[in-house]
């Protein structure tokens, strides 16, 4: 059996995100959250699509080590 991907509101994806809600809405306009799936007049956000961006933005991040000989 597969399992259901959610589909979270902008304050449920916000939360998931740690972030505001006006927060969540301008990291959809500028694209660092994908758009809404639009069901009828609801704007929805796929669970696993949010936790991409939270994966995509852990492998960006400098290593400490790495950091810290940049301050040397």
């Amino acid at each position: 059996m597969n399992p259901v991907d959610r589909l979270l509101t902008a304050r449920e994806g916000a939360a998931l995100l740690h972030i505001s809600v006006p927060t969540f809405w301008r990291r959809v306009a500028d694209g660092t959250v994908p758009k809404a799936i639009k069901i009828g007049a609801l704007s929805r956000w796929s669970q696993a699509e949010l936790e991409a961006v939270i994966e995509r933005a852990k492998s960006r991040r400098v290593p400490v080590a790495t950091e810290a000989a940049c301050q040397a």
